[in-house]
């Protein structure tokens, strides 16, 4: 037979060649799928990761799915900046890629208008210690002894807030020791949510106020001597804070005064109402200056 002038010349297949092209064609199409090659990541309790192509492999309970964009990272001890403070030695070691999930979704939350998170959610509940023992925030800006209300959980959001804030917006304070090794870390953060809880909570104490407002978190590595003598300044404004003066300054947890080995602080400043967190902020503290654009 002859060929049309478009085709080439007809050819016989040999039948080993038609097997393997059999073969071929069976192996292709027995290949998983892209939504199967993906498969499910996520991290174990004990901080393993695991990558598996379905739910019913996941090698350990209470394992959390995480999307590989959104993977913590393995090693955060080798990070230059520790991914998340640990504040409850116990229950949440900051190294541990498994606590570190919700965390970092908090924080996504309430940098994008997000409401302050609650218990739910928030990680394993810290064990009871001196971190934990107050919950009440200090006097309010009417003066009157007041309770925001925040819970355990709570308190230990807000201080992951200002710990993983320094990522994207460094503003802390680092007191070290003669041989270079830090004594006490000072650091400072904006949260719109708790800043907008506390107003509400002058409004209703018949004190309303719009005043911008800074959290700030204390934690000692060695037994140190902890003063809140701050003060801010934005161009012409300036402000030295008055540690006794409820207007300016609140202690949610711990205290002033001395603190020992791995004690915490929890605070927040008022600033003056004129001022513009959106341009950058000079914090000073003795003689220790930041400026920061919160």
């Amino acid at each position: 037979m002859r060929s049309r002038p478009d085709e080439g010349p007809l050819r016989t297949v040999r039948s080993g060649s038609r097997v393997a092209a059999l073969v071929c064609t069976t192996v292709l199409l027995s290949l998983p799928t892209t939504e199967t090659v993906a498969g499910i990541t996520g991290v174990c309790p004990d901080g393993s990761f695991f990558v598996v192509q379905d739910s019913s492999q996941i090698p350990c309970k209470g394992g959390k799915r995480v999307d590989p964009s959104d993977l913590p990272p393995i090693h955060p001890e080798y990070l230059p900046r520790p991914y998340m403070w640990s504040l409850y030695k116990q229950n949440a070691d900051p190294n541990n890629p498994y606590n570190l999930v919700d965390s970092a979704k908090q924080v996504r939350q309430l940098q994008s208008g997000g409401t302050l998170p609650g218990d739910a959610g928030s990680g394993p509940a810290p064990a009871a210690g001196p971190h934990t023992a107050s919950v009440k925030s200090a006097p309010a800006r009417g003066g009157a002894p007041t309770d925001l209300g925040l819970t355990d959980g709570e308190l230990r959001d807000l201080f992951k807030i200002v710990e993983l804030s320094q990522q994207r917006t460094p503003a802390e304070f680092v007191k070290q020791t003669a041989g270079g090794r830090d004594a006490l870390r000072v650091a400072f953060a904006h949260a719109t949510s708790f800043e907008a809880r506390l107003h509400d909570s002058w409004s209703a104490a018949g004190a309303p106020g719009a005043n911008p407002v800074l959290l700030f978190s204390v934690v000692s590595k060695r037994p140190e001597n902890f003063q809140a003598s701050f003060t801010v300044t934005q161009g012409a404004l300036a402000a030295q804070i008055e540690a006794t003066d409820s207007h300016q300054l609140g202690i949610l947890q711990g205290h002033l005064g001395k603190l020992t080995r791995d004690e915490v602080v929890l605070g927040y400043v008022v600033l003056p109402a004129k001022m513009d967190l959106s341009r950058p902020v000079d914090v000073y503290w003795d003689d220790r200056h930041l400026s920061a654009q919160f």
